[in-house]
């Protein structure tokens, strides 16, 4: 799009809102502006306006400051005066002046009866070229006045995660359009898992985006996801829409994700449950093994059809073992495994903690496995109150059951 006319035509900048939708009450909690051109054939996305680095700095703060005050005159129009507007913002031009720009027209809208809690400042981290905590000490000052901030397009560059970690958003949204893209799905799935955690840890709220059909809703309403949006619940539109557009529709999605993962945690609890007899029963049929790589070799006998390593740890995580390995069909003895310490995998001195006091094994989540790159699960089993029994379930098993996701 040629900049100039972008600029000797500023009426035609118009804004479009995109709603966003919450999980907890099913209906529209908020809008993220987004600016259209408008042309003889219809509106035009600004994106690339934006984008374009080339096109001098006053001319994008310009456009952006037009479309925030006609969206922001449009917001205060409404009856319904709680909807979250979500404002997008380049953190490098918002710096060029610490926000100051920014702040004021916010002001000047709150001088009109807009509540500052209800702007969400939207800006997309990994293109900030300056000082992080500089633009962290910027929002802390925002955030003084009620507003709120969230980070966008943080699974693309999870590189940067630490640097969100500085930030500390309010809202952390997450683009669904990898998803789409089966090379990368399983790192893509580790990388969502981390950002995830890093929200509970920051307290920040999820937000995904991109959501085009209702495998991806499913997807991130699983991921922990509050707030939703994307082509799949609705495309940008020159007006906003009912609250409650979707609130029947949301409903029945979520009841349909809601029993799909009871029916999964409920494969997973049988699994779980079946292993705690066969594991116990075999226990007690081996239980004059001479020794731990012996019971080992026994159980691997008995356990070929589920499983590809099998070792035993004591309480603080040193093998006591080698490892039992199928290999191109065969099980062989690793001795070099013997006396490794496994205590700072995630979880794992928890899990001890928890098997010793309920004396029951434990299936663990979905993980890659570091040696075969494979998605596995590993039930762990407690021999005695020192030494645990630890079984890497194949992918191939946990397909055939049902576990693999």
């Amino acid at each position: 799009m040629d900049a100039l006319d972008v600029m000797a035509n500023l009426p035609q900048v118009i804004p479009h809102y995109q709603p966003i939708f919450s999980a907890d009450e099913h209906g529209v909690v908020g809008y993220e502006v987004l600016g259209r051109f408008q042309t003889e054939t219809g509106p035009v996305s600004l994106g690339s306006f934006f984008h374009d680095e080339t096109i001098p700095e006053e001319f994008r703060i310009e456009v952006d400051d037009v479309i925030t005050k006609k969206a922001l005159d449009y917001f205060l129009s409404l009856a319904d005066q709680t909807l979250l507007i979500f404002l997008n913002r380049d953190a490098n031009l918002l710096m060029l002046d610490r926000g100051e720009s920014f702040l004021q027209l916010l002001l000047s809208y709150e001088a009109k009866g807009l509540a500052l809690s209800r702007i969400v400042l939207e800006i997309n981290e990994q293109h900030f070229k300056g000082d992080v905590d500089q633009l962290s000490h910027l929002l802390t000052y925002l955030r003084t006045y009620g507003v709120k901030v969230a980070v966008d397009n943080i699974a693309e560059h999870s590189i940067h995660l630490e640097r969100i970690g500085v930030l500390s958003p309010d809202i952390l949204k997450i683009d669904l359009r990898e998803l789409r893209k089966t090379s990368v799905h399983q790192a893509y799935q580790e990388i969502v898992h981390s950002i995830s955690l890093l929200a509970r840890k920051i307290g920040a709220t999820l937000l995904y985006e991109d959501i085009e059909t209702s495998f991806q809703l499913q997807y991130a309403w699983r991921h922990g996801g509050r707030y939703y949006q994307g082509y799949y619940l609705a495309k940008p539109a020159p007006e906003v829409v009912p609250r409650d557009l979707l609130k029947d529709l949301l409903r029945q999605e979520c009841h349909r994700f809601i029993q799909q993962e009871k029916k999964k945690l409920e494969t997973l609890y049988q699994i779980a449950e079946q292993f705690q007899q066969r594991i116990s029963t075999l226990l007690g049929k081996y239980k004059k093994a001479a020794d731990f790589n012996e019971l080992i070799s026994l159980l691997a006998g008995e356990l070929d059809d589920v499983c590809f390593r099998i070792y035993v740890c004591d309480e603080d995580g040193f093998q006591q073992s080698g490892n039992m390995f199928k290999r191109g069909g065969r099980w062989e003895l690793e001795p070099q495994y013997y006396m490794k310490n496994w205590s700072w995998r995630p979880y794992f001195l928890e899990n001890i903690i928890r098997m010793r006091s309920r004396r029951r094994g434990i299936l663990s989540d979905l993980y890659t496995d570091i040696e075969t790159g494979e998605t596995i699960r590993t039930y762990s089993y407690p021999i005695d109150e020192r030494h645990y029994l630890f079984i890497d379930l194949s992918y191939s098993y946990l397909f055939e059951h049902d576990a693999h996701y």
